[in-house]
């Protein structure tokens, strides 16, 4: 563990703390219940900011700008195709167990706790200051295709969901129609669709067009770690640990053992880029987890948590993935 990582981690937790003590002072305003007149507590209303304004410039900006041509990739596919392993494995599981009735978004929910790691507050330092501007290189490229693909599958899987579980939905083909409609038209998957409708037509994004939509995409770290804070305080821990752990344990073993046997072994993977890709598995659940679980108001407290245990915990896993690296 670097300096840089260390300091970075610090910075992270500052921040969350900052979040938890506006949420806890209710500086913000009270929780009201979500069925009364604008009933939406302070942290659900930013992350539904976050959700609506400043990731879809993010995405938008992130798809206009990438150069699929120039892309590593074998690496990437080091990387995804184990993530997207057991995303669908977490998904299927919790489908079959029951957790889809209960709950529809849960199954999905449970799947991006487990895969999508903090690839940027936390992946970017790691990756400069352990690999240098090799490792850098690569890391940057997984962090362009990891929300586009992540949150776009996941949408799919949970409208897909949601409109099984209603109860005006009349058989299979209104259920497609409605799938298709709401994963369209909504506010991950359409800036992504408009960002790479923009790229083939080979212009420029406009000078001004490009520094709104940086200035809107740079809100989205901070806003982000304050919200973690802010829903600890509103939220709070959730009663059972048990499902959170194993949520972490997936996100902080499983998935970077994954990779490590799908890109070394199967794809033939060696050195920098997959000591890059088996530490960008091992970070811990992002950001972006809890403000899907918020957008589909299921397991809000529980993902926050998996947030914060995992945080934690990297500082004593990552050395072990890095010294299992070091021997190969």
């Amino acid at each position: 563990m670097t300096a840089l990582v260390f300091f970075k981690l610090l910075a992270i937790f500052i921040a969350v703390g900052i979040g938890w003590f506006v949420g806890r002072m209710r500086w913000l305003g009270e929780a009201t219940e979500a069925g009364s007149a604008g009933g939406n507590d302070p942290a659900r209303v930013l992350s539904n900011a976050a959700f609506y304004i400043f990731v879809p410039a993010l995405l938008f900006r992130t798809t206009a700008r990438l150069d699929l041509a120039q892309l590593p990739w074998l690496t990437l596919a080091g990387f995804f195709i184990p993530v997207l392993i057991l995303l669908l494995l977490v998904y299927g599981v919790q489908r079959w167990r029951g957790a889809f009735e209960a709950e529809p978004a849960r199954p999905s929910v449970q799947a991006i706790t487990t895969t999508f790691g903090n690839t940027l507050q936390i992946g970017v330092p790691l990756a400069a200051g352990v690999f240098g501007e090799a490792g850098l290189a690569i890391h940057i490229t997984v962090i362009s295709l990891h929300a586009l693909t992540l949150l776009t599958v996941l949408t799919l899987l949970v409208e897909l969901d949601l409109a099984r579980a209603r109860p005006d939905a009349h058989g299979l083909l209104a259920t497609l129609r409605s799938t298709v409609r709401n994963t369209v038209i909504h506010p991950v998957v359409l800036p992504v669709l408009a960002g790479m409708g923009w790229h083939v037509t080979g212009l420029p994004l406009p000078l001004v067009l490009d520094e709104v939509l940086q200035m809107l995409g740079t809100a989205v770290v901070p806003l982000c770690l304050t919200l973690i804070g802010m829903s600890l305080a509103y939220y709070g821990w959730p009663k059972t640990w048990r499902r959170v752990m194993g949520l972490v344990a997936c996100k902080l073993l499983v998935l970077p053992l994954l990779v490590l046997v799908i890109g070394h072994w199967g794809l033939g993977l060696n050195g920098t880029p997959l000591a890059v890709i088996v530490m960008a598995a091992a970070l811990p659940t992002g950001s972006n987890a809890l403000i899907f679980a918020q957008r589909y108001r299921t397991q809000e407290a529980e993902t926050t948590a998996a947030i914060v245990a995992s945080t934690l915990l990297f500082v004593a896993t990552a050395p072990i993935w890095l010294a299992l690296l070091s021997q190969l």
